[in-house]
């Protein structure tokens, strides 16, 4: 019996980019959680972690694999329309990491998370009882418009997971490719653009300095917060 042809692998996304995704879908729903339950305390030690998980992630934009850094990804409207306009053409051709239209929702949900971060590290209740970790160094008036603030950014971030959802849905049913795998694993089946073998290593001491950042980071929003 002749063996099985063996189906190429290719790497497209390094541990820490993955590491980063599901670290940040779960405290996402658990902020959200906590925040519904009234748990402040679990829900301003949920947002401090994303912070340090954001601080990360824009370092690794820049130091990390070809597919986590944003000159890889992000690009412009021309090419943004050429992507979109041969996504259903038989040439179409599966983006090394993420593709044009995938990028704009990353970079979004990137900048709306920043926003909702930082919105809550000033953030009051009305109530005036519960507060985020920088609320005292801004007025009372202030800090609960950045609470308010605080709220509509949640509800546009989660329009944005909506869609991000759906365009993972979209390939799976439509083009059946499957998204979540390679996020899962760091492989796609088969090969596309990009180097056949996939992504090249990258130096753990890259790593380690953006771990470092983010602990300080988060260490220095703690320390002011008293």
């Amino acid at each position: 019996m002749a063996d099985k042809p063996t189906i190429p692998r290719q790497k497209v996304w390094d541990g820490p980019t993955r590491l980063f995704h599901w670290l940040l879908a779960g405290l996402f729903f658990f902020s959200w959680w906590t925040a519904v339950n009234r748990l402040m305390d679990w829900h301003r030690a949920s947002g401090l972690t994303i912070l340090g998980l954001l601080v990360f992630r824009l370092w690794w934009g820049f130091a990390g694999s070809e597919t986590a850094r944003f000159t890889s990804f992000i690009k412009g409207p021309k090419a943004i329309l050429s992507y979109a306009s041969g996504l259903f053409g038989r040439s179409h051709q599966l983006a090394f990491g993420h593709n044009p239209l995938g990028a704009v929702s990353v970079a979004a949900m990137l900048l709306a998370l920043v926003a909702q971060v930082g919105l809550g590290l000033f953030a009051m209740d009305t109530d005036g009882i519960e507060s985020g970790p920088l609320a005292r160094f801004v007025s009372f008036e202030f800090a609960q418009a950045t609470g308010e603030l605080h709220e509509t950014s949640f509800r546009i971030l989660l329009v944005l997971v909506g869609l991000h959802i759906a365009a993972i849905l979209f390939y799976l049913a439509v083009k059946h490719v499957n998204l979540m795998r390679p996020m899962v694993t760091g492989y796609r089946l088969g090969t596309g653009s990009g180097p056949a073998d996939g992504i090249s290593p990258v130096p753990i001491s890259r790593f380690l300095v953006g771990v470092a950042l983010a602990g300080a980071v988060v260490g220095a929003v703690i320390i002011a917060g008293g």
